[in-house]
């Protein structure tokens, strides 16, 4: 195989936005269908195959592998139709509605692995880019090095006002499983998993202090790390003051890469005062790195170039489940 064949499963806005360009620019990659319930939608891309379930497009032997860009609820069940049916797949995060089905996924990858006829079987990731951000590993590799000596503290934080329009599933907790945890906090999870490795220990706040919404508004989270590292992240819907806030503190230094989509990381051993900067910008379109690993991992049939794979992505979902676990179970009551 020297071209992937690729199916997008949803046609929603970021795989018009994202997604879709990056296959059409991944020189190796073909742009060979969809599964929507909206066929015109796939007519709008000229030379493509369209299909109304998942099912029928993995039983197409010319289909290699399926971006699933469905809302999560979906996740789950196209990611095994297509792994029993030998396709690669590449999924949106975060990868399930909760850890337990996250577990069943990779399951599903695994056992699809050993009944395939291909050497290694089809291949499983999740699309958490931002491990592909040029100053994201970089600052890992500051880390590694003791630029900041042992790495004690990092803090996220991502606030935006919600606008609903056009993104109504993303109030809708049956098909999104929550608001901006699921939605934003995902990202900065995986980016901490990422930095420090498998969290050990993981707890958190959800509130809806502005919008009246069936998902929440805000949340915080609280991680533990090998080492004693300590992660906090924040994220809202109910902020009109946007912040992309991330920061590594250690015993001697720290690194800055606010705004996390931007393209500066700052290094010294106190950024309030005086640090070198380093200018290292993300593609311009963020979705391309990881479809582009994504098609290297295939044609090389070699698991450990996925720049995530799910059995690590899947560490989001048990972060995430830890969170609404502890909500639900030990929030206290509101002081009197």
């Amino acid at each position: 195989m020297d071209t992937v064949n690729w199916v997008v499963a949803g046609i929603g806005d970021i795989a018009r936005k994202r997604v879709i360009p990056a296959i059409e620019a991944e020189p190796r990659s073909r742009l060979y269908g969809f599964v929507t319930r909206d066929p015109a939608k796939a007519a709008e891309y000229s030379g493509t195959h369209s299909w109304a379930s998942i099912e029928e497009a993995v039983a197409d032997p010319a289909v290699d592998a399926v971006y699933i860009a469905l809302p999560v609820a979906f996740h789950a069940a196209a990611a095994t139709a297509a792994l029993r049916a030998g396709k690669h797949v590449l999924c949106e995060k975060p990868m399930a509605m909760n850890f337990a089905e996250a577990e069943r996924m990779v399951a599903d990858g695994r056992a699809a692995s050993c009944t395939s006829g291909r050497a290694g079987g089809p291949l499983f990731g999740v699309a958490y880019y931002r491990r592909l951000y040029p100053k994201l590993i970089r600052a890992r590799q500051l880390i590694a090095e003791g630029a900041i000596g042992r790495p004690l503290l990092a803090e996220a934080n991502c606030h935006s006002w919600f606008e609903i329009a056009g993104r109504e599933w993303l109030a809708d907790p049956a098909l999104s499983g929550g608001g901006p945890l699921y939605d934003i906090a995902s990202h900065r999870i995986d980016a901490m998993n990422f930095l420090f490795g498998k969290p050990e220990r993981a707890t958190g706040l959800q509130s809806n202090a502005v919008h009246r919404i069936a998902v929440e508004d805000s949340a915080t989270i609280l991680m533990q790390f090998s080492g004693g590292v300590h992660a906090v992240i924040d994220v809202r819907w109910n902020s009109r003051v946007a912040r992309d806030q991330f920061q590594i503190i250690g015993e001697d230094g720290e690194i800055g890469l606010d705004p996390l989509n931007g393209p500066e990381l700052r290094l010294g051993s106190d950024l309030r005062v005086a640090g070198r900067t380093e200018l290292l910008p993300p593609h311009a379109n963020l979705h391309f790195p990881i479809v582009e690993n994504f098609v290297e991992a295939v044609l090389a049939d070699d698991p450990t170039r996925l720049a995530c794979p799910a059995e690590q992505a899947a560490w989001v979902d048990w972060t995430i489940d830890r969170v609404v676990s502890d909500q639900l179970v030990s929030a206290p009551a509101r002081p009197s």
